[in-house]
């Protein structure tokens, strides 16, 4: 039996495999309102993992019901490639980098 709401997974771009999870469901902060989901983006066999923050559903920002974005590969495939051309480096070392994207992950 599949899960099409899967939490973690894997997507190859540019002959690169990555592996991805999710790190946090949209929720309400707080301080700052409704926050959208982040995954967690990481190269195999590499040390440095990004953050990829979309922003929150607009059925939340209305009052609907709570869900998030499906994740597909080929949106996973536009985070890495929106991450890796604002600088994100997988095999460099350190915290790992915080970027935000559209719905669409760019």
């Amino acid at each position: 039996m599949s899960n099409s709401r899967s939490n973690t997974g894997t997507v190859y771009v540019d002959g690169v495999t990555y592996d991805w999870r999710l790190q946090r469901e949209p929720h309400l902060s707080d301080d700052e309102g409704w926050k959208g989901m982040t995954i967690a983006l990481v190269q195999r066999d590499a040390k440095r993992e990004a953050l990829l923050e979309f922003p929150p559903p607009k059925r939340l920002l209305k009052g609907l019901p709570r869900g998030r974005l499906q994740l597909d590969d080929a949106t996973i495939a536009r985070c890495v490639r929106a991450a890796t051309s604002a600088g994100w480096e997988p095999m460099s070392r350190g915290k790992p980098v915080m970027f935000a994207v559209d719905a669409e992950g760019n």
